[in-house]
């Protein structure tokens, strides 16, 4: 599947991105802002990334600029499965292209397919120590629960305290317009 927004493009990913994933994301102060991500990040942890993107349940696109030459990935964005049978919101944006609303449009374009796929209720949540994030979080419609919890960091290597959020799909938030959605 494919999304278009304003500015970027939500494609697919595949196994010969590896190389220009690992060179976006090697950067200790975007992978401490994950869960699942390792530090130090290597090209085989984006190789073993590429191949978990097809998982079941899963909806995780990279995040192009295709009105620049070669069409750079700035960014990840995914839709993944939870215990309670829900899906949350993760996303990462290399350093390069933080500060210019790359996050907030993404995470609204992820939506958008949520929407498509018919799911009704969404969660995220941030690092407190990366409030930038919760400001995206925000900015895309999602609203705090109130409630903190501790979340283990690969890169960290230990657990931290994240802000939860969540949005529900079904009351009025849909977007203006149908998501643009291509099969691939």
């Amino acid at each position: 599947m494919f999304h278009r927004s304003d500015r970027i493009m939500l494609r697919p990913i595949w196994l010969e991105d590896a190389p220009e994933i690992y060179e976006a994301i090697n950067d200790e102060g975007v992978v401490r802002n994950l869960a699942r991500a390792p530090w130090p990040y290597g090209l085989q942890d984006a190789r073993e990334f590429t191949l978990s993107s097809a998982a079941p349940g899963t909806a995780r696109f990279l995040i192009t600029l295709p009105d620049i030459s070669g069409a750079p990935i700035v960014g990840c964005v995914g839709l993944d499965p939870t215990d309670d049978a829900g899906h949350e919101l993760g996303y990462w944006i290399a350093r390069k292209y933080w500060g210019q609303g790359l996050a907030t449009e993404a995470a609204r374009a992820a939506l958008d397919v949520a929407r498509a796929f018919g799911w009704s209720r969404l969660s995220a949540a941030h690092f407190l120590d990366n409030p930038a994030s919760g400001r995206v979080l925000l900015k895309a419609g999602f609203a705090p629960t109130g409630q903190t919890a501790e979340r283990f960091s690969r890169a960290r290597g230990c657990t931290a305290r994240v802000a939860c959020f969540a949005v529900d799909l079904g009351r009025g938030e849909e977007a203006e317009d149908p998501p643009l959605l291509d099969a691939a």
